[in-house]
């Protein structure tokens, strides 16, 4: 058995390694096995015994816990075991604080070691109160719009609308002792950037990866940030196709308004702001992309996103107050309602990228569009033709000469062209069987 993030094997005993007790009591737990090769043959420990004496002793003077530490005898040589089981309160080695994540040992620093330190008194970066802020500092604007769409979501009752604010975020849990948590600051007061840097989203619409051709930047509390984005995003950023129904005009957005408000809230919510950076949203001619920094909770990945889960939220009295406000579920339907909306568009479902504290939402258009076909620099011929292939489900040379009334030549130029372009491909027979598909 390899080493990996609950095994690791050491040839023979060093005092340092009571940092690797120490990362595996302050994450899951996890065994040490002295006397054995990387790659978990038995080497074998010449003082044995006495280690399995003093390895308690030091374990439990340094760190101040318990370690099971067992003796094996073999024919190879006697190696120990050391069983370390995860420990509800934080274990430090001589004021150090080490975390075991993955196959590897971690000294955790700065805002890193902030979280781990909540995390383990039970509770969040969002929780921590914060001193010389009154309930009478907050944006009254926003804290009635607050108790308005709860009590429209049927989330707050009617006497919220008459309560006083201290009663209202009293019944948020936004107040601890005397004071206003983080969370209460970001969700209603007028300027957040003051306590908590980089709170705030940039826009930017992009020609390519590195051409910058405008941008844009909200400032304000969570609810004026995320009615100002929506805004901004589908006046300023996003194209809506006109049509009329009778003599009532109808827009039609490139992307369902829903699912891109449902994926800036779920930014805003899970965001890491000890990370002091804005949630970026960079639109493309053929995409959205909406970045936040996060992380996902502990041994998941993105395939735990897109199955039925559990509500999980990283900022549990932000997630809270947005679900009061009726913003959002609180089943951890989020990534589910993005993806029915967009497929109910004809678009293509929304994919996530993560990657370290990376966290992207990519949405993309439907690219076979006469109007997105166009930009690529297809003629009136080959749109119609792209068109034709997504209705019929394929297309042969026949079928464009006809389309397009020309000759087996040109269609046959115009055709290579698509499938260099990569817009469509050949389905490898040749002669009247021929046909083309899209890429």
């Amino acid at each position: 058995m390899s080493e990996s993030q609950n095994i690791e094997y050491k040839q023979s005993w060093r005092d340092e390694y009571l940092k690797w007790i120490c990362g595996f009591a302050n994450a899951n737990g996890g065994t040490i096995f002295i006397g054995k090769y990387d790659n978990g043959k038995v080497v074998g420990v010449a003082d044995a015994k006495q280690l399995l004496e003093e390895i308690p002793n030091k374990v439990r003077d340094v760190l101040g816990i318990v370690a099971e530490v067992n003796l094996h005898q073999t024919k190879a040589g006697d190696y120990l075991e050391i069983v370390v089981e995860p420990y509800p309160n934080a274990v430090n080695y001589k004021g150090q604080y080490h975390y075991r994540s993955g196959s590897t040992k971690q000294e955790l620093k700065g805002a890193a070691l902030d979280k781990f330190l909540l995390q383990k008194k039970g509770k969040r970066w969002d929780g921590v109160p914060v001193p010389k802020v009154s309930v009478g500092d907050l944006k009254s604007e926003t804290l009635e719009f607050f108790k308005k769409r709860g009590i429209r979501s049927k989330r707050l009752s009617e006497e919220a609308l008459s309560e006083d604010n201290t009663h209202l975020l009293e019944n948020l849990k936004l107040i601890e002792g005397d004071y206003l948590k983080r969370a209460a600051i970001l969700l209603f007061h007028p300027d957040p950037e003051k306590f908590v840097t980089g709170a705030y989203i940039k826009i930017g619409y992009f020609e390519n990866e590195a051409d910058l051709i405008f941008q844009d930047e909200v400032h304000g509390n969570l609810f004026e940030q995320v009615e100002k984005t929506v805004d901004l995003l589908f006046t300023k950023y996003i194209k809506a196709l006109i049509s009329y129904e009778g003599i009532h005009r109808v827009e039609t957005y490139e992307y369902p308004k829903e699912a891109v408000r449902e994926a800036l809230l779920n930014a805003i919510a899970h965001k890491d702001y000890s990370g002091l950076t804005p949630i970026q949203i960079r639109v493309y001619k053929d995409k959205i992309m909406i970045w936040n920094e996060g992380h996902l909770p502990e041994n998941w990945t993105v395939s735990n996103l897109l199955k039925s889960h559990s509500s999980r939220p990283y900022n549990p009295d932000i997630a809270n107050a947005f679900f009061r406000s009726g913003y959002v579920e609180s089943w951890g339907r989020g990534i589910s309602k993005m993806t029915e909306l967009c497929v109910a568009e004809g678009l293509p479902e929304p994919t996530y990228l993560v990657e370290g504290s990376d966290f992207w939402v990519v949405f993309k258009k439907d690219i076979y569009d006469a109007e997105y076909l166009e930009a690529l620099g297809l003629n009136n011929r080959q749109v119609k033709a792209v068109l034709f292939a997504k209705e019929k489900g394929k297309i042969t040379n026949s079928d464009y000469q006809s389309l397009n009334d020309v000759s087996r030549e040109t269609a046959t130029r115009d055709i290579k062209e698509l499938t260099d372009k990569k817009l469509f491909k050949s389905s490898g027979q040749k002669g009247a069987g021929a046909f083309y598909t899209l890429n």
